[in-house]
């Protein structure tokens, strides 16, 4: 195998590095600079669903102990 050097070493790690950024920015990057696509598909799936009611073992829903109480 022949040894790159100068700038073809450079283009090659380039490569590497851009082709890796190119997979991660669409599945990682992305959702988190901009979630709203995200929140409108689970506000969709979770449309006809009681959370009361499907909570398990009579347990009350979550809720922020740290809530102030509204008066």
């Amino acid at each position: 195998m022949a040894q790159l050097k100068g700038w073809r070493y450079v283009a090659f790690i380039g490569t590497i590095v851009g082709g890796i950024a190119a997979t991660i920015y669409p599945i990682i990057i992305a959702p988190m600079i901009d979630p709203t696509y995200y929140q409108n598909i689970q506000k969709q799936t979770r449309a006809g669903i009681k959370q009361e009611l499907i909570q398990p073992g009579n347990m009350k829903v979550w809720t922020d102990p740290f809530d102030r109480k509204k008066e």
